[in-house]
């Protein structure tokens, strides 16, 4: 169901603490980056689902994304803190999630511990969900709605 090189990546690095985290990433900006730097730190590899052009569309509009899924996937895997992407077509990563089973899953500050996909499950199997930090100032929304009406 996804790529082998996940499959490769995660038997590559059997017994080591994954960190999963997912979204769209349209337009990348600082509060990612010090999100993913964050995030990174709960564990010994970061892995980040990237919602697919077509699961983007149905869940911030027709106009998004900006970037195109390949794009946003490979800005994201040349960050210091991100060591795989995984493009994913579903609404929620719940499948990725399972897939992968890592020992610590992370959304953003936004996001309530007891809202986060896939938490029960990571809990489930003994590991640890986090809500971190929302950094404010930064959304992709509020970069877009500032170009559209730059003058």
């Amino acid at each position: 169901m996804f790529s082998p090189a996940l499959t490769r990546f995660l038997e590559e690095n059997k017994g080591k603490k994954i960190v999963f985290t997912n979204g769209c990433f349209d337009i990348l900006h600082r509060g990612h980056v010090t999100y993913l730097s964050e995030a990174r730190k709960l564990g010994d590899l970061l892995v980040v689902g990237v919602n697919s052009d077509a699961s983007v569309k149905r869940l911030k509009g027709p106009e998004r994304p900006v970037n195109n899924e390949s794009d946003r996937s490979y800005v994201l895997s040349q960050l210091k803190a991100v060591d795989f992407t995984e493009i994913f077509t579903e609404d929620t990563p719940l499948n990725l999630i399972l897939s992968v089973k890592p020992k610590v899953l992370v959304k953003g500050g936004d996001w309530k511990i007891d809202q986060i996909v896939g938490g029960k499950e990571v809990q489930g199997w003994g590991g640890q969900v986090f809500s971190l930090q929302f950094v404010n100032g930064y959304s992709t929304t509020a970069l877009i709605e500032k170009i559209q009406h730059h003058d």
